[in-house]
């Protein structure tokens, strides 16, 4: 069992930066694939990034890459989203997701692979 809370999220300009926190409970969180979703008024769940157990491996999606970056610190139970060069159209409700590490990292771009989400945390960008 794997409880997740997410933090950090934020108001900020255009072009400015943000670093959101999931906190996970549970001792056998290192054993998980990490991902960051969000969803914007008017549109469906949406992928951001996922994770691999050992922080190896990563992968993005195509409107975020080059600009977000995932990483996880196993010993502090947490995943994190660094989050540069935002844009208006980055507004939206972000939740972390836990699911357990069988399929290659493109896989988790899927919502349904994911056994444990967050409730989330809001991040705004403003024009």
């Amino acid at each position: 069992q794997v409880q997740l809370v997410e933090s950090g999220g934020g108001l900020v300009q255009a072009g400015g930066s943000l670093k959101l926190s999931c906190a996970a409970s549970g001792r056998t969180f290192s054993t998980y694939t990490m991902g960051w979703f969000r969803r914007a008024p008017g549109k469906g769940r949406e992928f951001v990034a996922a994770i691999s157990w050992s922080g190896g491996i990563t992968y993005y999606a195509g409107s975020v890459e080059g600009r977000f970056t995932i990483s996880r610190d196993n010993a502090k139970n947490t995943v994190y989203l660094q989050m540069n060069s935002l844009k208006p159209g980055d507004t939206a409700l972000y939740y972390c997701a836990a699911g357990d590490s069988r399929y290659s990292i493109r896989y988790y771009e899927s919502s349904r692979l994911y056994n444990y989400w967050g409730q989330g945390t809001q991040v705004t960008v403003s024009s």
